[in-house]
């Protein structure tokens, strides 16, 4: 396989500092190396610029930091597309989760009808109207299908760049009533916590697999760390408890490298300051590897 990493040290979408060193907890824990002895070709490209890391008032209390967000995405969607068209499949570690309004955004410019899934304990599928602390972040999936605030809707290109059939949200566990309610009308399917523990992680994520493949040209995997139950993944900004094992994440994963499907990757929400030893920023790693076809025998 042929990856280009593209680091997105963001952190105004959140309310949590210390995520914008994400990228370089990743890589120190031997990211290139490990997918360079896995067998694959691996570009680097470092990061991305972020206008504004220091800003003293956030603008509008509703949609935080919007500008230096869309600018970010911008410049992060010209990476991901250039990778794309050139044959390669874009690694992107963030930072928060609005990083994924131009990883994403790129990629459906280079190939138009993707499908996503979203690993996250949070819908983010929330709009200015319906978001309870204006933080972007929780809104990038639902700006992605074509809803909220138009400026982040045609960030990247007009109109949305996702269809709703093809997302597939998995491990929610923390749903704000505005935001279920939105994804009930879009139609996007939101496998919880509580499918995962009647159906175990198998069977959910072959159902994501599935939908999110299903006519598209391939998936997209936003992997939010926070999906991850804190005892293993400590090091996020807004954890919640119950999440996936350290072997469901992996066995999601070796899932999604199998399918053959794997067009992109972001790798998101891991922050240092908060993490115990660089574990989490370790895990991201090791999924990754899983992702792109690392077994155990």
């Amino acid at each position: 396989m042929d990856i280009t990493i593209i680091g997105a040290p963001m952190d105004l979408g959140a309310d949590r500092r210390g995520v914008d060193m994400g990228p370089s907890a990743i890589r120190y824990a031997d990211l290139y190396t490990k997918l360079v002895a896995q067998g694959h070709t691996v570009h680097d490209l470092g990061n991305i610029g972020v206008v504004g890391l220091e800003l003293p008032a956030p603008g509008d209390a509703h949609l935080k930091y919007l500008d230096q967000i869309v600018a970010s995405a911008l410049e992060l969607a010209e990476r991901t597309e250039a990778a794309v068209r050139g044959g390669s499949v874009p690694l992107v570690l963030g930072g928060d989760h609005s990083i994924a309004l131009g990883s994403i955004g790129g990629v459906t410019n280079a190939l138009p009808g993707i499908g996503v899934i979203w690993f996250d304990a949070h819908g983010d599928f929330n709009t200015g109207e319906t978001t309870p602390s204006g933080n972007i972040h929780g809104m990038i999936l639902g700006a992605l299908a074509g809803y909220g605030a138009p400026a982040l809707v045609n960030a990247t290109g007009p109109g949305p760049k996702l269809v709703p059939a093809h997302i597939v949200i998995v491990g929610a566990r923390d749903l704000d009533r505005g935001e279920r309610d939105l994804l009930h009308r879009a139609g996007v399917r939101v496998l919880t916590m509580a499918d995962i523990d009647r159906h175990g992680i198998y069977e959910v994520t072959r159902e994501a697999i599935a939908l999110a493949s299903d006519g598209t040209t391939g998936v997209h995997v936003s992997f939010d760390m926070d999906v991850v139950d804190p005892s293993e993944a400590p090091g996020v900004g807004t954890p919640v408890r119950g999440g996936v094992t350290y072997r469901e994440a992996h066995l999601a994963m070796e899932m999604v490298g199998d399918s053959g499907k794997l067009a992109s990757m972001d790798l998101i929400e891991v922050n240092p300051i908060l993490d115990h030893a660089n574990r989490t920023a370790q895990l991201a790693v090791e999924l990754a590897l899983s992702a792109t076809g690392k077994r155990i025998f």
